[in-house]
């Protein structure tokens, strides 16, 4: 009898060991990459961990994974997981969605459609999802939008730098960027604002003054230009509205380019565009609410990206020839 308790003890004692194992890390190493496709179940999940070297046994992950009922709770995803992790915690992380996050900087001036274009490079959101999301402002509104009737969130994907999962829904980083817009914006609407401008006007003219200012302390002089224009009723004649209206980018705006029909065409156009053609920073929202008070109407950029400004076009006539002559001497200092 004695002999058989111990036996028994000994078949006991044995299983509860290969139950250990089974659920220890399976080993040391670098950490390992691991991407959970989206509706996998407990078997295939321990299929794919089994398959990276992270499990022992696929079926003591499944084991645990209905003891814990967490089965059916399992987020897809790409995991960073260590083989020194063991099932406990491997499954805490799947079901807790502890995905690796992905840094992701935009910067000032990116338009809509390159803001999808990099999340979609670097394979966190897919583009024309990203941009159909872009049209859906009704989804995203907030009190900056007043008087937006474009449809779109072009001009509120405020430029940061984020961190993503892949794969993440258009709906989610659409939200992100906009919620970034209105919590870094808000104190600003309290200034008063020019020409009694609707908060959507200000975004649109801040992104002006984004994809024309490549210096600072040119942002306020530009943004006064505009008001300046508006004010005589005069064409704001902007290129950075004529490129976008083409929907590519070029070095030099041609006679020709000046033709496109398009509300963004600010040549054919008076006024302001309906809405704002990039996603301009914190900088240029500032020189757009607070310009420069000044009486120039005209500027031509340097080669160096500050610019010229003229109160006369006879004079800003001369400034485009003194620079096109400078352009042609070689060596010569603008």
């Amino acid at each position: 009898m004695r002999r058989a308790w111990l036996g028994v003890a000994a078949v006991l004692a044995g299983a509860a060991g290969l139950g250990a194992w089974s659920v220890a890390p399976a080993g040391r190493g670098d950490p390992v990459v691991v991407q959970v496709p989206p509706g996998a179940d407990a078997a295939r999940v321990a299929e794919v961990l089994y398959r990276h070297g992270l499990l022992r046994s696929r079926l003591a992950f499944r084991l645990w994974a209905r003891g814990w009922g967490l089965e059916d709770r399992l987020q897809a995803g790409e995991y960073r997981f260590s083989p020194s992790e063991g099932v406990v915690d491997i499954l805490r992380r799947l079901a807790a969605g502890d995905v690796v996050h992905h840094r992701v900087t935009f910067p000032e001036g990116f338009s809509a459609r390159q803001v999808a274009e990099r999340l979609d490079r670097l394979g966190l959101v897919d583009a024309e999802e990203f941009l159909r999301e872009v049209g859906r402002a009704d989804r995203h509104w907030i009190p900056q939008m007043h008087g937006n009737t474009t449809g779109s969130v072009e001009g509120y994907l405020f430029p940061d730098t984020y961190s993503f999962p892949r794969g993440l829904p258009a709906e989610r980083a659409v939200a992100a960027m906009v919620a970034r817009f209105r919590d870094v914006t808000g104190p600003l609407w309290d200034l008063p604002r020019p020409l009694g401008l609707s908060p959507h006007e200000v975004v649109t003219v801040a992104s002006l003054v984004e994809r024309e200012a490549r210096h600072d302390f040119e942002r306020a002089r530009i943004a006064g230009v505009l008001y300046n224009r508006l004010r005589r009723g005069m064409p704001l004649q902007v290129d950075a509205t004529v490129l976008y209206a083409l929907g590519r980018h070029k070095e030099r705006v041609l006679y020709r380019d000046l033709e496109v029909d398009s509300p963004y065409n600010t040549y054919r156009t008076a006024g302001l565009p309906p809405g704002p053609i990039a996603n301009p920073g914190l900088a240029s929202l500032q020189a757009a609410l607070q310009p420069e008070a000044h009486d120039y109407l005209y500027y031509v950029a340097r080669p160096d990206g500050t610019h010229v400004f003229s109160r006369t076009l006879a004079e800003h006539e001369r400034a485009r020839r003194s620079l096109r002559l400078q352009e042609r001497v070689p060596g010569r200092p603008p």
